[in-house]
């Protein structure tokens, strides 16, 4: 791979990886039952519709769960990919193996948003205890989900929450001794294994 090939990897996988945190942020909100007058969802929603909107004539929300952005989120880390194997190899394989590894970077993306969500949230609850910006808001609403079954679990220390804690170790736990098998397992090329 030349350096013209790595610089046009490089900007295509900065740009289409920050529009797909964009759309499963969209299907993280609505997970979470964001609030949706919020500035940043209202960001996520405009910048998503013009995408979501002739998916979702297609194909309704399941259970609650909008399947139209997760339906998305997973064709643009597919064709991302794709992209990256046919200007590393000049072929992108079989579709199957495409979309495996897709769900792949899909989930892991996914545990990255949880991942930030509880650093923003922990940052502000030490610096800005009681701030009513959005972000912080957002933050708490994406992590609050993910951190009430450990609080269940870990006994309340005088005001000190340590569940944070235990949900970073969880998330870590899985991003490198659960993600990494799976795709040894599916065969993942080692170029597409570095965008997850």
């Amino acid at each position: 791979m030349n350096a013209l090939s790595g610089a046009a990897i490089f900007v295509v996988q900065t740009l289409v990886s920050l529009y797909l945190v964009i759309v499963l942020l969209r299907f993280v909100l609505q997970l979470v039952k964001a609030d949706f007058y919020n500035p940043l969802c209202q960001f996520a929603v405009r910048a998503t519709q013009p995408l979501l909107k002739p998916i979702r004539r297609i194909i309704p929300s399941i259970g609650g769960m909008d399947t139209s952005s997760l339906l998305l989120a997973v064709v643009l880390q597919a064709l991302l990919m794709a992209f990256v194997l046919m200007v590393t190899y000049g072929t992108f394989g079989d579709i199957l193996h495409l979309l495996m590894w897709a769900l792949l970077g899909v989930a892991s993306l996914f545990l990255k948003i949880f991942w930030v969500a509880m650093i923003v949230m922990v940052i502000v609850s030490w610096i800005a205890p009681n701030s009513h910006n959005p972000a912080a808001e957002l933050a708490y609403q994406i992590a609050e989900p993910v951190l009430a079954p450990f609080r269940r679990i870990v006994p309340n220390l005088g005001g000190l929450d340590i569940s944070p804690i235990f949900a970073f170790i969880a998330i870590q736990v899985i991003q490198s001794f659960v993600l990494p098998p799976i795709a040894a397992q599916i065969g993942m090329p080692q170029e597409l294994f570095r965008m997850i």
